[in-house]
This record gives C-alpha cells, structure tokens and sequence, in this order.
C-alpha cells in the first residue's frame, strides 16, 4: 500500500515540472505573475495525479477532487480574464527591477519553487483524502462542504462586486464598501480561507485527517499575515477614503460595520 511519504514524494516531482514549465513560459513571455493565474490549477493537478496514483476512487476523493477542481478552474479564469491587456502585475514588475540581472535566477527559486512548496505543504488534506478516502458519508463531510460552499459564494461574490466596482468608480481613491464588502475588507480571502476549513472538515475522520488542521492554520496565516491582508493594507495606507473604510469595516470576518462617532 502507498504512504503518504510516497505519494508527497511523487506530487513533488509532479509540480517541479509543472512549475519548471511555467517558469519557462514566464521566461519567454517576460512575465511572472502568470504564476497567479496557475496558483488554482497547481491543486487540481495534485488531486487527480493523487487519485490516478493511488488508484483509490471513493467518495471522498471524488467530493474533495471536484470541489478543488471547481475552485481551481473558477479562479485562473478568473484572474486570466482580469489579467488581459494589463501585462506583468506591478508586484511582479518591482521584483524584476530590484533583482536587476539575477532576476532569472531567483525568480525560478522565490518564485516558482517556492510557490510549488507551499502549494505542497496546503495540499495535504487532498492527498489524504486520495489516500485514504472512504465510500460513505458522515456528518463531518457534510459539514464540510457547507462550509465549502459558503467560502466558495464569499470569494464569487467578492471578486465579482471589486471587477463591477473597479470597471465604474470614478478615481483610484475610491473604496468599495458595499455588497460583501461592507462587512469584511476581503471577502474573497475570507472565503479562501472558509474553503480550506471545509476541506479539513471533510477529511478530518480519515486516518490522519486531523493533520489537514495545519493546511487550514497555514492559508489563514498566508492571508492575514503575509501576502494577503498585510499587503493590500501597506498599498493603501496613504488612502483617507480606505483609513476610514478601515475603520469602520471588520478586517477578515463578516461582521456588522461600526459605528464612527465624530469629533468636533
């Protein structure tokens, strides 16, 4: 029988190519933020590579593997079709210009490999599921595919009201503060995040599954203290309009906006 060792070792390899590939392409085209565009696709080749590997085509496998797939698919359309016309992402631009004639070199590593790394460290719960999935249903897998699913409408929902926002406001000061966005200033992480916990609620009751906590801990972590949250906040804090927004608007759970009493 495959070991989970086994099966990483294998994935791993999997994305090396499939991250080597993409680095190549970036090369040619001069733009590495088609690594966002393929973050969501990296997870969809994992499920199913896992399932083709170990051959263990169950329920749990099945519900984990479409739901990746569907999140995966939605989001590098997603970001393909923001990114038309736009050319490499400013971030991406910076990086470029401070790394000067190395750009190439620590770009495979900073990356790529590095992107390919933690998309391994987060892609345990799927891989137990491919593992070790089961051919019946339980309360905790329902569970988890409501709370899949209530992520999933956050990030639709959210992303689509900021690209309706972005086509009609008037100047790059303004601030979306309503739909979803009224109750939390990311819910599109937000529901990254609730997809996650989801996930891990589906493979908690496998052999192991608990483990699939550390992939839920370990996305919130990225969203709120690395690339997520922290950054959109160091973009934006010379924005009075967003400082207000701040304030008033929950950082990551919906919440009910608060009340800003004036001062004369």
């Amino acid at each position: 029988m495959l070991h989970m060792g086994e099966l990483y070792l294998i994935n791993s390899l999997v994305i090396f190519v499939y991250m080597v590939m993409l680095f190549l392409i970036a090369l040619k085209i001069k733009d590495n933020s088609i690594i966002d565009i393929n973050w969501g696709l990296g997870f969809v080749i994992i499920s199913w590579s896992s399932m083709i590997i170990t051959n263990n085509i169950s329920i749990t496998a099945i519900i984990v593997n479409s739901l990746i797939t569907l999140w995966g698919i939605r989001l590098a359309t997603h970001l393909w079709i923001r990114s038309i016309g736009t050319g490499e992402d400013f971030r991406y631009v910076n990086m470029r210009k401070a790394w000067g004639k190395n750009v190439v070199f620590i770009s495979f590593f900073r990356i790529f490999m590095f992107q390919g790394a933690i998309m391994l460290l987060l892609s345990y719960p799927i891989m137990r599921a491919n593992l070790s999935g089961i051919d019946s249903i339980n309360f905790f897998m329902i569970a988890g595919i409501v709370v899949w699913f209530i992520g999933f409408i956050f990030q639709v929902v959210g992303d689509y009201q900021l690209s309706q926002f972005k086509k009609n406001r008037i100047n790059k000061e303004q601030v979306l503060n309503t739909g979803l966005w009224r109750y939390t200033r990311h819910p599109n992480y937000f529901g990254e995040a609730t997809m996650w916990w989801g996930i891990f609620l589906i493979i908690v009751t496998l052999d192991y599954g608990w483990i699939g906590l550390f992939s839920a801990l370990f996305i919130n972590f990225l969203l709120l203290r690395v690339s997520g949250v922290p950054f959109l906040d160091r973009r934006y804090k010379n924005n009075v309009e967003y400082q207000k927004y701040k304030q008033e608007t929950s950082r990551f759970i919906p919440l009910p906006p608060k009340k800003i009493s004036s001062q004369s």
